[in-house]
């Protein structure tokens, strides 16, 4: 019987490799350090937790309409409101089944058979194979140190095409951590604007970004850019990542097409984690956000002095997120070769560059310091002897 070419076609998504493989370790018995998810151990605010409880008391949960709980979208809309200054309508809000939903909900909105997007090499994986699921084509931009892993305006000018239809960025950026510079991104945003492409942002991590040195918090891009689409999660800064919900910001001009797709694709996302969802953006829990993102502070310094200690450079130090992407082009392994080895012999799972494009595929592997710093530390020790035991074998 035949597959589509869509199914034979799909590339795998190697972190979750790397993480089935560190749990049939970690089954086995063994203490597997796991360094590969961007997955944050506080688990959800305590009110969240609470208003889930709540929720699940014996009532009706029956289905939201598709774009949300009226009560989320004009929570999130007042969100944006008090932090960004930015007045959204809440009929402009869609709320997903994770942010993957709403990246499928956006694509399938803009996106035609032989359409380009443009985007950065490295990014994440899952842009490119969703741009492909729809027919397009992604164009991936070689980025590099110089430019912190993030597209400029001069890339995207050269990239572009007659064909192309929109810009995707994320910043803080998965995998490498980084930020585009403010300027950039008016400058990219005011192109594609002005060539009639749409404006994709991935702000999933924005909240995880370093503030300024006057204590600003970092802005969206619906502060200069009112039309752009903008993709966000409460997995991330709300560490909600298994409770699967995400928002898009989209123009009113698709708030109409993004409703009939997703009463199509997932009739509505799921009612009592949007129930509970309410109780993440209550100042009470916001604070509680704000003083664990001081604490991925912390861990990060933790993460970029042990790499720097092991001889692992860190390319560009990472202004957000919870990722270090480090070079191991050093070590004699490529990437791929250096995770497969680091979690069999060392039991630290890690995720290789080959998930994120191809410039940096063999050099690069990522680490995730949304961990304790309990685990920071021991897998640090076990990446040190890992490479001890390297260079004892040469």
């Amino acid at each position: 019987m035949k597959l589509s070419t869509r199914a034979r076609m799909i590339e795998p998504f190697y972190a979750m490799s790397f993480a089935e493989r560190a749990a049939q370790l970690a089954a086995s018995g063994k203490r597997v350090v796991r360094l590969s998810l961007g997955e944050p151990d506080f688990g959800a605010p305590p009110d969240v937790r609470d208003a889930m409880v709540a929720a699940m008391d014996g009532r009706p949960l029956t289905y939201t309409p598709a774009l949300g709980l009226p009560a989320l979208r004009e929570a999130i809309a007042d969100f944006y409101q008090q932090r960004h200054g930015v007045h959204i309508p809440a009929s402009r809000v869609a709320i997903t089944s994770g942010a993957s939903a709403a990246l499928l909900l956006v694509l399938a909105a803009l996106v035609d058979a032989g359409d380009e997007v443009i985007m950065a090499d490295p990014s994440y994986p899952c842009n490119r194979q969703l741009v492909e699921a729809f027919g397009g084509r992604p164009i991936s931009v070689a980025t590099s140190a110089a430019s912190r892993f993030q597209l400029d305006d001069a890339m995207v000018a050269r990239a572009w095409s007659d064909r192309t239809v929109a810009v995707m960025i994320a910043s803080p950026s998965n995998p490498t951590g980084t930020s585009i510079p403010g300027h950039e991104l008016e400058a990219i945003c005011a192109r594609a604007r002005e060539r009639g492409a749409w404006r994709i942002v991935d702000e999933i991590y924005l909240y995880l970004s370093d503030h300024a040195t006057d204590g600003r918090s970092p802005r969206s891009v619906l502060t200069f850019d009112p039309d752009a689409v903008v993709i966000n999660s409460f997995s991330k800064y709300f560490s909600m990542t298994g409770w699967r919900l995400g928002w898009a910001i989209v123009p009113e001009t698709l708030v109409d097409v993004v409703d009939r797709l997703a009463t199509n694709f997932f009739l509505c996302a799921s009612t009592p984690a949007q129930l509970a969802a309410l109780a993440a953006l209550t100042p009470r829990s916001l604070a509680v956000c704000e003083e664990r993102r001081l604490e991925l502070l912390a861990r990060r310094e933790l993460a970029l002095d042990g790499l720097t200690r092991l001889g692992l450079p860190v390319t560009v130090t990472p202004d957000g997120a919870f990722y270090a992407y480090f070079d191991v082009s050093g070590t004699g392994l490529d990437s791929w070769s250096f995770c497969e080895r680091a979690l069999d012999e060392a039991l630290v799972s890690l995720t290789p560059g080959r998930d994120f494009g191809f410039v940096t595929a063999d050099t690069h592997v990522r680490l995730s310091y949304a961990s304790s710093r309990e685990e920071l530390t021991v897998g640090l020790e076990r990446l040190g002897a890992f490479l001890t035991s390297l260079r004892l074998r040469d």
